[in-house]
This record gives C-alpha cells, sequence and structure tokens, in this order.
C-alpha cells in the first residue's frame, strides 16, 4: 500500500474534466477563455477606479478592492490548468501542482465567505447607523476586518488540505474532476474517509452557515430600516447601498452550499462539475459586472477615470 500510495505522488493525477463531452471541450475552451478574460479586465478595473478615485476611499470600496483580488487571484489558481486540461489530450497534473491548486483554491474560497459576511456588517452600518458610519467603520477596524477574513482562509486550508492529502491513494490517479478539490479527493482514498468527511462538513458549516447567517440577520435589520424610511427615494437609495451585494451573495453562496452540504460520496460526479465550473469560473466574471451596473458611483467614478485617460 505504501508504494501504491507514492506512486500517486511521484506521477502526479489526471484531472478527468469534462473528458466525457469530448464534442463539448473546445466549445468550453474558448467561453472559459473568454470569461477569464473578462474576470481579470473587471475586477482589475474596480482596484484601478477604487485606487484612483478618492470619493471611492471609504469602506465598501475597500472591502470591493479586497473581493475583486481575491476573484483574480481564486480564477487564477484554477482557470490556467483548466485551459490545458480543455486543449490537450493529456489530462496530467502533477502531485505538487495538485497540492497548490488545493491550498491556495481552498484558502481563496473560504475567504472570500467570510469576506462577504463583512462586507454585510458593512452594509448594515451604512444603513441602519448612518451618522456614526464614519466612527465605527474607522480605517484600523476596516483593516482587522479583511485581515481576519484572509487570516481564516488560511486556517482552514492548512488543516482541510493537509488532511486530506495524508490519504492515502493507493495509485488512484484519476481524478473526475477538473480541480483539485477536498470533496473529489476524498473520494479518491482508498480508507475510511468518515473523519475527514465530518470534519469538512464541520468546515463547511463555519464558513457557510456561520456566514451566510451574519448577512441574513444583518440585512433583516437594513429591511427594518429601509421599511421605516418615509420617503420613496430614501427607501430607494437605501436599497441601492445593499443590492448589488445582496446579488453576488445569493449568487456565490447558492452554488457553494449546494455544491459542499452534502456527503461527498453523495454527488453526482456531472452536477459536483458543473456547479463547480460556475462558481469558478462565472461567479467571479458576475462580481464586477453587477457591481458596475447597479451602482451610480462606481460608474460616476470609471466615467472620470477614463476621461483622465482619453
Amino acid at each position: 500500500m505504501m508504494r501504491s500510495t507514492n506512486e500517486s505522488k511521484l506521477t502526479g493525477f489526471i484531472l478527468l474534466g469534462f473528458s466525457d463531452y469530448p464534442q463539448l471541450q473546445k466549445v468550453l475552451f474558448v467561453v472559459i477563455l473568454i470569461l477569464y478574460l473578462l474576470t481579470i479586465f473587471g475586477n482589475t478595473t474596480i482596484i484601478v477606479v477604487s485606487l484612483l478615485e478618492s470619493k471611492l476611499h471609504t469602506p465598501m470600496y475597500f472591502f470591493l478592492s479586497h473581493l475583486s483580488f481575491l476573484d483574480i487571484c481564486f480564477t487564477s489558481s484554477v482557470i490556467p490548468q483548466l485551459l490545458v486540461n480543455l486543449w490537450s489530450p493529456m489530462k496530467n497534473i502533477t502531485y505538487s501542482g495538485c497540492m497548490v491548486q488545493l491550498y491556495v483554491s481552498l484558502a481563496l474560497g473560504s475567504t472570500e465567505c467570510v469576506l462577504l459576511a463583512v462586507m454585510s456588517y458593512d452594509r448594515y452600518i451604512a444603513v441602519c447607523r448612518p451618522l456614526h458610519y464614519t466612527v465605527l467603520m474607522h480605517p484600523h477596524l476596516c483593516m482587522a476586518l479583511a485581515s481576519l477574513a484572509w487570516l481564516s482562509g488560511v486556517v482552514t486550508t492548512l488543516v482541510q488540505s493537509t488532511l486530506t492529502l495524508q490519504l492515502p491513494f493507493c495509485g488512484h490517479r484519476q481524478v473526475d474532476h477538473f480541480i483539485c478539490e477536498v470533496p473529489v479527493l476524498i473520494k479518491l482514498a482508498c480508507v475510511d474517509t468518515t473523519f475527514n468527511e465530518a470534519e469538512l462538513f464541520v468546515a463547511s458549516i463555519i464558513f457557510l452557515i456561520v456566514p451566510v447567517s451574519i448577512i441574513l440577520v444583518s440585512y433583516g435589520y437594513i429591511a427594518q430600516a429601509v421599511l421605516r424610511i418615509k420617503s420613496a427615494s430614501g427607501r430607494k437609495k437605501a436599497f441601492g447601498t445593499c443590492s448589488s451585494h445582496l446579488m453576488v451573495v445569493i449568487i456565490f453562496y447558492g452554488a457553494i452550499i449546494f455544491m459542499y452540504l452534502q456527503p461527498a460520496k453523495s454527488r453526482s460526479k456531472n452536477q459536483g462539475k458543473f456547479v463547480s465550473l460556475f462558481y469558478t469560473v462565472v461567479t467571479p466574471m458576475l462580481n464586477p459586472l453587477i457591481y458596475t451596473l447597479r451602482n451610480k458611483e462606481v460608474k460616476w467614478a470609471l466615467k472620470k477615470v477614463l476621461g483622465k485617460i482619453l
């Protein structure tokens, strides 16, 4: 068993990805490449505009810049390898490459879960405590909250990824997915994985259910505050400050919860692949689009920056 376990480390893995759909792979390559370029462009634009425009030097856009940077790093840890596998008949990934992808993507995904909860708290303060907003959301607190999000992602990947990579794979090299993820590697193991599945479920509760609960509570208070506003224009303005974030939360958490809050061995392989493809490729591309189209401040700042450049 030791020799066959070490074989995976020496030869790496085969990411089967969408091999069951050979006629679809070239189409997926073109679509995913376009979405990846749009993701890089859109999120980079958000970061640059937030840095250059002084009116966007607020906690909301501070956290939004972190979210955009996260999306750039997350997609870049997954999509290049996916594109190579879609284009090439060889689907190999080295053991070290799989390990890096596992650690980095899990860290960034977990960080985004916490960061979205932090952003909902920021929106709660902005709507429910507007007169105290600048006092409560001071730069030191914003930096501490952002650091907490990043640190939590690092801690969870050090625990989950390390436990997963310690499992013996007994020479099993074919990963029926396009990415090295904890659930698919657990499924590949040749020993009892009850402990790993339980640990994954607990981590999912911490990084999915707890942030979602914070978001729901925050938006519950926000809804109450908005309904107390008498003027229609005031309600529209208050809702407009939160609608973009709420849309991002629904899209992101909807896909993640559907994927992770199931036992690893109960998922159908095609279901897991396409849900993962959605939150890996589509969601990061939608974030800057949603914030740009539904936010007058971002659109105004973008026009101003482009006007200076042109």
